[in-house]
């Protein structure tokens, strides 16, 4: 019997049988290779997803990859038999942001697969066909779960637009931090500095092609033409802008505490420093991603520590939330 996770609510989950649902008009039936964990998963678990973000009951599960095995009525059938990966937020295709590109910022509400529609923690997965990036035919399916993060994350890149032969710079070492050196270093900056709290992350972010790393504690620089965050602190925030020439250009991708001191408004405006943010990922970077992992730049692999089967569900919420930095990536395969 094949089964999937379902968290009834926060603290209370179950595995029950799995019954695939036969893809309707518009939509794909993937068979699911490799599911990812992430803090949001285990934030929907222990319940403190913000309020309108999840809906119990629900089958957990928005970083996956795997393969189309059927497709509904308006659908190309040479998509079934291809590797895929799939974009989470279910947007609503007719509002002017999504028309605009901007899916992330859909008017219509906010839905989303492991969220509020059933995710990947189960053997199948009947999704909106038009949410799917297909990959290449030899493409790892296990690196290719990881494309979700890697994908907020060209978000930022294509945010903070890098030009060849610019001085770069990320702060944060997690996942998201690993990829942002993995797509800024594929722009060919002249520097590429990382900035972490953990020394033990200089050898992964070096091989991943940074030049320089310090710790925040050590001296820094000041005159960085481009710097994502990644690290999800107010003080991360501010170590980022510091790292800026005047006029330099920065990206916030991590989302603080509630209430969290913010950035000095003075000093953004006297240095004349400009300021993105990121929630999510739009199509384009999608595409980006899936682009970059196909040419060789994006290496998921390393960030992986463990892999387990879904029936161990209970042992991977401990191992995401063990604050253990012997834990990368933890993988579910159904």
């Amino acid at each position: 019997m094949t089964v999937h996770v379902v968290i009834e609510a926060p603290g209370e989950h179950r595995l029950t049988a799995h019954t695939p649902r036969e893809p309707g008009a518009g939509e794909a039936l993937v068979r699911v290779h490799s599911v990812g964990i992430c803090g949001s998963d285990r934030e929907v678990y222990q319940g403190n997803r913000p309020e309108g973000y999840v809906r119990y009951p629900l089958t957990p599960g928005h970083e996956w990859s795997g393969t189309v095995e059927a497709v509904g009525p308006g659908v190309p059938a040479g998509l079934t038999g291809r590797k895929v990966v799939g974009e989470g937020f279910r947007n609503c295709q007719v509002c002017d942001r999504c028309h605009a590109g901007e899916t992330t910022l859909c008017t219509d509400g906010y839905e989303e697969t492991g969220f509020t529609q059933p995710g990947a923690m189960a053997p199948t997965l009947t999704l909106p066909a038009r949410l799917l990036h297909v990959l290449p035919d030899d493409a790892d399916l296990t690196a290719a779960a990881l494309l979700e993060p890697a994908a907020c994350i060209a978000a930022a890149a294509l945010k903070a637009n890098a030009r060849p032969g610019e001085r770069v710079a990320v702060v944060g070492t997690g996942t998201l931090g690993m990829f942002a050196v993995q797509f800024l270093r594929a722009g060919s900056p002249a520097e590429l500095l990382v900035v972490g709290t953990r020394r033990d992350r200089e050898a992964l972010a070096r091989q991943f092609g940074a030049t320089d790393f310090r710790t925040k504690e050590q001296e820094l620089p000041g005159d960085f033409d481009v710097v994502i965050e990644t690290a999800g602190s107010a003080d991360a925030a501010r170590t980022a802008a510091a790292l800026l020439r005047r006029g330099g250009r920065l990206v916030l991708t991590g989302i603080p505490a509630p209430g969290a001191d913010g950035l000095d408004p003075t000093d953004l405006v006297v240095r004349q420093l400009e300021v993105h943010t990121v929630f999510g990922a739009p199509p384009d970077a999608w595409s980006h991603t899936v682009r970059v992992f196909a040419a060789g730049l994006l290496d998921p692999v390393p960030l992986v520590t463990h892999e387990l089967s879904l029936a161990e569900f209970p042992r991977a919420m401990e191992l995401v939330g063990s604050g253990d930095p012997k834990v990368g990536k933890v993988l579910l395969h159904p």
